[in-house]
């Protein structure tokens, strides 16, 4: 369990023993600068290529659930500025996979800052996941990064159950898991990639408000499970 934080760093001393669930992020603001908005996407792809711990997760947990053809079809949900998905096709052309990526968030400001980046095979979409649901999509896996720690208890369970609908193979959602330790790295790191952008401020407020793997077990439904990786992440898997 992860104790305050604080001591010779220079950090205020937190109680990360509990979610934070009173903090908002300041890029979900509707009315936050717009230029700085566009900044912090940019920047937090740089960010989550470094810590975010995907390219291991496409390995061990994407792949496997790939038709055995080498083609299939990814999405991507609340997909932010893009950067999960664009990574995804990459790394499914360098390693011999025809892979068709779609990556949709309901917020249009993230749908315009992921098109101005839409390489060949990653389609981006302001849709819920209810709207895929609804239209009858089908998905080999079902994959987000990032989203779970913003929603709250009915919004979570909705957007999971949506996840099994969409996902013929296999569901995986990646998220930070809380401690101490991660606050403290993420702390003294952002300073270097944060100027004139929401990335410190909000990342260390996903921190706070993230699980830990114990919590996102005993949150997730029947059927999935959450499973601890590294960097100080924690995944909800479940295979259809």
């Amino acid at each position: 369990m992860s104790r305050p934080t604080g001591g010779p760093t220079g950090l205020p001393a937190l109680d990360l023993r509990t979610r934070a669930l009173d903090l908002t992020e300041l890029m979900d603001d509707p009315d936050c600068d717009p230029r700085a908005l566009a900044r912090t996407f940019r920047r937090f792809a740089l960010v989550n290529a470094l810590v975010s711990g995907w390219r291991s997760a496409w390995r061990t947990h994407v792949v496997p659930a790939l038709p055995v053809n080498g083609r299939g079809r990814v999405l991507d949900l609340g997909c932010g500025g893009g950067d999960l998905a664009r990574a995804i096709v990459r790394w499914a052309a360098s390693d011999g996979f025809d892979v068709e990526v779609v990556g949709v968030d309901p917020d249009p400001r993230a749908i315009e800052a992921a098109n101005r980046r839409a390489p060949r095979g990653v389609t981006f979409r302001q849709q819920s996941s209810g709207d895929l649901v609804a239209a009858g999509e089908r998905f080999d896996v079902v994959v987000s990064n990032h989203v779970l720690h913003h929603l709250g208890d009915a919004e979570r369970n909705g957007f999971l159950a949506d996840s099994e609908v969409l996902a013929t193979g296999r569901s995986v959602h990646s998220d930070i898991r809380r401690s101490s330790a991660a606050y403290r790295a993420y702390a003294l790191a952002s300073p270097l990639v944060s100027a004139g952008t929401f990335v410190r401020v909000d990342g260390l407020r996903s921190i706070r408000r993230s699980f830990t793997a114990a919590e996102l077990g005993d949150a997730l439904p029947s059927g999935w499970r959450a499973e601890r990786a590294s960097p100080h992440r924690v995944l909800a898997v479940r295979d259809a």
